[in-house]
């Protein structure tokens, strides 16, 4: 069965799902035996071809550590925490979803942009 593992200790998603408030992008730090990389990229097309469909859903896109790594970074733009609440809860998505592998640990955050004067817009 696939490891669910907070990315930040001091501030879990389940907090982090009760805010509200605009614009998120959902970090997801992905990490998988070499044998189940192909059924990982199943699961994660099937289940961003499902997402896509939902309100509120702007983009996705996975990225691979190099040199045949195991990690993998997922990254998804909502256009709110209860957007992306409401597709995470629809139980209709979750029947269709194809399985992740059992040696799958995932850790989830989510975050928004900060303005940083001089190198970054909000």
């Amino acid at each position: 069965m696939p490891k669910f593992v907070e990315l930040d200790e001091t501030v879990t998603l389940a907090q982090q799902l009760e805010e509200g408030g605009g614009a998120i992008t959902l970090v997801n730090v992905l990490t998988v035996a070499p044998a189940d990389v192909d059924q990982l990229l199943a699961a994660w097309a099937s289940d961003a071809a499902n997402l896509k469909t939902q309100p509120g859903f702007i983009s996705t896109q996975l990225h691979r550590g190099i040199a045949g790594s195991g990690t993998f970074l997922n990254t998804a733009v909502w256009e709110s925490v209860a957007h992306y609440r409401a597709a995470r809860n629809n139980k209709e998505l979750r029947a269709k979803a194809l399985p992740y592998p059992d040696s799958l640990t995932a850790k989830p955050h989510l975050f928004r942009k900060i303005a940083v004067p001089g190198i970054c817009v909000e």
